[in-house]
């Protein structure tokens, strides 16, 4: 028990040791804020002068091309591949054929079904006779018709296996990958061929929200490759995603024409660079500005020539290390750009002008 009680005066003094400790830094701290509400003492601060500016909006965004149209050929039929007619690299036309599958069981298929369909069609003849005398039923009729629907729907499916022995190209491009040889066995969903169309590519990139609130489809760019360095290519956007990724980025896709040389290849890498109309001049100052960061909206201006007055403002894009002001500030007022830690409104400030704007005086 004894020692239950040590223990608890113990943990009792180390919690009021603690207590004290931290009320006589808040005592300190408030001291030194008196003391730089009261004036004592002017704070350093940089400064610079708010001013309207154009806006470059333009922006680069680094992707890969991707193959216009990128097909995997599947068989259809189960057989023995008997003859290929094009080999990986070969252009191919849309329609052309690539290879043949052993078709001979199903021509059988097919006279077998022709020959039903046939022998069905005559006895139709018979009893639409015999149904004028009354020698069948209407529902003996009826039976036989559609014995004969079905018939020819049986022709139709036959005839259709038989063209699929023969493997033609879907799209027009080039066979990027093949597959097969002669003598392979393939049944329905084998890999035939990989065909690609490089005649068009598409170029992926992203773009934050922005930037994407100034693009639209159709709008040129301007495309360059490490692979070329002196060469510049040009597409359009063809596509713009509706929803952001989870990157918060918009994908952006480019159709850029390779059609007359092909240099392009799909999967190299490529840069986009956005040319973006020049926005009307507007008030834009350092992000360093703001007191924390651009969401709180407040910053320091200079008034009088030595005093600090905190002034809410009215953020709009951010522009790299600049952000536009939409709101709050007014062309040619003061605003200090670093020191703010240290200040509150009406603290009294020694300013020194902004070293990036002393250099540019300079030149």
């Amino acid at each position: 028990m004894k020692r239950i009680i040590f223990t608890l005066l113990i943990v009792l003094g180390a919690l009021a040791i603690i207590a004290w400790v931290l009320n006589n830094n808040k005592k300190e701290n408030q001291a030194k804020t008196d003391i730089v509400a009261k004036g004592t003492g002017a704070v350093v601060v940089r400064t610079t002068t708010a001013s309207k500016s154009a806006i470059n909006l333009d922006f680069s965004s680094n992707g890969n091309f991707a193959a216009w149209q990128d097909l995997s050929l599947l068989a259809e039929n189960s057989g023995r591949v008997t003859q290929i007619l094009v080999d990986e690299g070969s252009h191919v036309s849309r329609g052309q054929l690539l290879t043949r599958i052993d078709d001979e069981y199903l021509n059988l298929d097919l006279e077998a079904a022709e020959d039903a369909l046939s022998k069905l069609k005559t006895d139709q003849q018979r009893y639409e006779s015999s149904f004028k005398t009354g020698g069948v039923t209407k529902a003996q009729l009826d039976e036989i018709n559609l014995n004969v629907r079905n018939a020819e729907n049986k022709v139709q499916q036959a005839k259709r296996r038989l063209a699929d022995a023969y493997i033609k190209a879907p799209i027009s491009g080039i066979v990027n990958k093949r597959n097969i040889e002669v003598g392979t066995y393939v049944s329905p969903g084998t890999a035939l061929f990989d065909i690609v169309d490089v005649s068009r590519l598409k170029l992926l990139v992203n773009a934050n929200e922005s930037q994407v609130v100034n693009l639209k489809v159709g709008d040129p760019v301007s495309i360059t490759t490490t692979v070329f360095p002196d060469k510049k290519f040009s597409g359009k956007i063809s596509f713009i995603a509706a929803k952001a990724d989870n990157t918060l980025n918009y994908p952006v896709e480019i159709q850029v024409e390779n059609s007359s040389t092909q240099q392009l290849k799909a999967g190299m890498y490529a840069t986009a660079t956005f040319d973006l109309p020049e926005q009307q001049p507007t008030i834009v100052i350092p992000r360093s500005a703001f007191v924390g960061s651009v969401s709180s909206n407040e910053i320091f201006v200079l008034q009088n020539g030595n005093t600090a007055r905190l002034r809410k403002v009215t953020a709009g894009r951010i522009l790299g290390e600049q952000v536009e002001i939409i709101d709050g500030l007014k062309e040619g007022e003061t605003v200090i750009t670093s020191g703010q830690i240290n200040l509150v409104d009406g603290t009294e400030v020694k300013p020194q002008a902004n070293e990036n704007a002393r250099n540019n005086t300079t030149k």
